[in-house]
């Protein structure tokens, strides 16, 4: 595979390119231009080109003039991909997602970024904008950033774990308020934000469980530029990343609980409401069922001529109310 590829020829693609830079391998460098770019040889230094992979002339670019395979540009290029890691000849294919912390953006919709790793050359590829990157950047113009394919991997898969910390904890700060509100709250609202937070850690966890296994083949790769240092840092990278994903379980977890607790709180106000109805119900029937049948129109009525009788038909209702609760009471009914 040619690891330069064909960068002699003139292609615009600038409406497509994120940023093309060389790594001056001491932890800087500087951006490039096209020009630069199609200049560039394996020994002036380690070459990071990153590419918006919708715009259609950094497309053309990647098939024709790239000098990647074309099962490695349609990786590139695909809409949608699941985290993993595939070793070509001594080069990766790298699939990697982190938390969408854009504007007007939920967390759990994750973006995507796929990298083509050589030794002297990375080609990376985006649709939306992924913080991680934007902050390696930045480092390596400090001079605080990677040195070698391998360094910059590991940074940027660093940067990708750590971008996940605050959301991670937004969720359990989250799940801690609403286990503070069953109480309080309403029912309706406690329910919906209950939902809401199951979705999220179950759609971000459906994300993060395969990046751990993309990072675990990564540390199985055996790629002659992966040395030993930076597979020790991405092992401790990949254990916190399974930290964040048991935190994920724990906070889904909690919130099926409180959700359960919820419901059966809601069930207890709904049966103590239908015994207090029971209860009235069979207070107010032999009354009902008495005044019912004083009250039909034939003759033999008791007490029909008399003009004392309405009260002592009242004091006798009364009688019965007093009884029956006695007799609730003493059945423990009440």
């Amino acid at each position: 595979m040619d690891s330069t590829g064909d960068l002699t020829k003139q292609l615009s693609v600038d409406a497509g390119l994120i940023h093309a830079f060389l790594l001056d391998r001491e932890g800087g460098g500087r951006d490039l231009d096209w020009s630069e770019v199609r200049d560039w040889q394996p020994q002036h230094g380690l070459l990071w080109l990153h590419f918006d992979y919708t715009d259609a002339e950094v497309q053309q670019w990647l098939r024709e003039q790239s000098g990647l395979e074309p099962l490695v540009v349609d990786a590139l290029l695909t809409e949608e991909t699941r985290p993993r890691t595939t070793a070509l000849g001594d080069a990766l294919l790298i699939a990697l997602r982190g938390v969408n912390l854009n504007p007007e953006s939920q967390p759990e919709d994750m973006v995507s970024i796929r990298l083509w790793v050589e030794e002297n050359r990375i080609i990376s590829t985006r649709r939306r904008r992924l913080l991680s990157v934007n902050d390696l950047l930045e480092r390596l113009r400090a001079g605080r950033g990677p040195v070698n394919s391998a360094d910059l991997v590991v940074s940027l898969t660093d940067l990708l774990v750590w971008r996940m910390s605050d959301t991670v904890e937004a969720f359990e700060d989250k799940i801690d308020e609403l286990e503070d509100c069953v109480l309080d709250a309403s029912s309706a609202a406690l329910r919906a934000d209950l939902a809401r937070l199951r979705k999220q850690t179950i759609t971000l966890r459906r994300y993060l469980a395969p990046e751990r296994e993309a990072l675990s083949r990564m540390l199985q790769e055996k790629v002659t530029w992966f040395d030993e240092g930076s597979r020790i840092q991405l092992r401790e990278v990949s254990d916190r990343l399974l930290r964040h994903i048991e935190d994920i379980d724990a906070v889904r977890e909690r919130a099926a609980v409180t959700q359960e607790e919820l419901l059966s709180r809601n069930s207890e106000q709904l049966n103590s409401r239908m015994y207090v109805l029971s209860v009235v119900a069979a207070i107010f029937l032999p009354l009902g069922f008495l005044t019912g049948l004083l009250g039909i129109n034939v003759g033999g009525i008791p007490g029909a001529e008399s003009p004392g009788a309405f009260m002592v038909f009242c004091g006798l209702l009364v009688l019965a109310v007093l009884l029956q609760i006695v007799i609730f009471r003493w059945k423990k009914w009440l």
